[in-house]
């Protein structure tokens, strides 16, 4: 059911870092490109006095949004947002929201807080008379830390808001690379054939960050590579790389089946890892056991992939930073020059998400003068092809307030996904 597109939006926790380096740049660079329909509300537990606002969100956006701040963009953004504070577990605080949404019929509550929050701040909208339909309530992950609070929290949540009125932000699903995806393997007929268990000798998804935990110790150790970023990022990047065609159902559901047909990973077939250094870093337990790396490989039990690994790495410190989804095509015969062995190489269809975002794929030429032939990777920089790329609260702000469900998981999808890793949970390898 679609609830129309909302009124107003209210971020609770616009005085966060999230807002600081996320939200406030998106909400400019909607104003600038006209996309910005309704005020916004934001509800902080800091007083900054009456220019503090301003002052908070032109450092943002000077810092943060990638380009020059323009003035005129600027003064027709603060003319639409506005805040009150106080604290989140007052009532009061929730009779201030009350009173400024004054006539609005449909506002979104934006959620930018610890998760420990959700369903205390959902029941105070509640009390206050906020949430009910057509009232949206979008929430920030981690929803949960396994599959038994992930659920213990979609049923506090339920107690308030209809599921149709709950909307989970992975910002993953808001990158355009990620969601040009889909749009790569369906609207290409070089692609689409090839795009099966025929073809195809297995998918390798690998997300690495050249850099460490840093300072962020106490927030990274109680949860690791696996809950951080696989749960969640990795395996909804797997849907979207694996998903039916589109036929007239909602993504919700063409999502859901693939999930249903991914196995419980196996914990024979996970690799778990920890940087040196990593137990030094401040807020790190001594004897910590969490991964700063892991490896695995799933299996999924379609008509579509049956028989074709998926592999999936993620870790801190490693050589290089980058995102990429690779496609390993099946080699072709060998029957060109039977005489001699195949060149060394493969033949990959390569989806860069990171910051060189794009699009790969490597070919077989001749080299000159020869009969030999060698691999060569042709290239598409979407930045450079495609110019302006919106960042992903743009899309998925935008999105909840239109009430388009599409990039948002539902709870059937994170039940699913959490099931799918739930061995790793409870019986972890040891750490290497």
């Amino acid at each position: 059911m679609s609830l129309g597109m909302s009124d107003r939006l209210v971020i609770f926790g616009i005085s966060g870092d999230l807002a600081y380096k996320m939200t406030i740049p998106s909400l400019y660079r909607l104003e600038k490109r006209g996309l910005l329909e309704v005020p916004v509300l934001g509800v902080a537990g800091t007083d900054w006095g009456p220019d503090g606002l301003e002052k908070r969100a032109r450092a943002s956006i000077t810092e943060n949004a990638g380009e020059p701040l323009d003035e005129s963009v600027f003064a027709r953004l603060m003319a639409k947002m506005s805040y009150i504070y106080g604290n989140f577990d007052d009532p009061e605080l929730y009779e201030k929201v009350f009173a400024a949404l004054g006539e609005a019929q449909a506002p979104t509550f934006y959620l930018e807080i610890p998760p420990s929050l959700f369903g205390m701040v959902a029941k105070h909208l509640a009390q206050a008379g906020l949430l009910a339909e057509p009232a949206r309530l979008v929430v920030e992950k981690p929803f949960g830390h396994d599959r038994a609070s992930a659920d213990a929290l979609a049923s506090e949540l339920h107690q308030y808001v209809q599921e149709d009125q709950l909307y989970r932000i992975d910002h993953f699903l808001g990158k355009e690379p990620v969601q040009d995806i889909l749009h790569l393997r369906f609207a290409n007929s070089l692609l689409e054939p090839v795009w099966n268990r025929d073809h195809v000798r297995g998918i390798m998804i690998t997300m690495a960050e050249s850099f460490g935990v840093a300072d962020r110790g106490s927030f990274y150790d109680p949860v690791g590579a696996l809950r951080d970023v696989v749960q969640n990022h990795i395996l909804q990047m797997l849907a979207l790389t694996c998903l039916e065609p589109p036929s007239g159902s909602p993504m919700a559901s063409r999502r859901l089946d693939f999930f249903r047909g991914v196995e419980t990973v196996k914990v024979e077939d996970v690799v778990r890892g920890q940087y040196d250094g990593y137990l030094k870093v401040k807020g790190v337990a001594p004897d910590s056991t969490t991964e700063t790396f892991v490896a695995l490989k799933l299996k999924v039990e379609s008509w579509r992939w049956a028989g074709v690994p998926i592999f999936i790495r993620t870790g801190k410190e490693m050589p290089m930073t980058a995102t990429e989804i690779v496609v390993r095509l099946k080699n072709p015969p060998g029957v060109v020059y039977p005489s001699r062995k195949r060149p060394p190489g493969h033949d990959d269809i390569v989806l860069r998400i990171g910051k060189n975002s794009g699009v790969g794929f490597s070919l077989r030429i001749k080299k000159p003068g020869t009969d030999f032939d060698e691999p060569e990777m042709v290239n598409l920089d979407f930045a450079q092809s495609l110019g302006y790329i919106p960042t992903p609260y743009e899309r998925l702000l935008t999105d909840a307030m239109k009430g388009d469900h599409s990039l948002f998981p539902d709870q059937a999808v994170e039940d699913e996904t959490w099931r799918i890793v739930e061995p790793i949970l409870t019986d972890p390898p040891k750490i290497q």
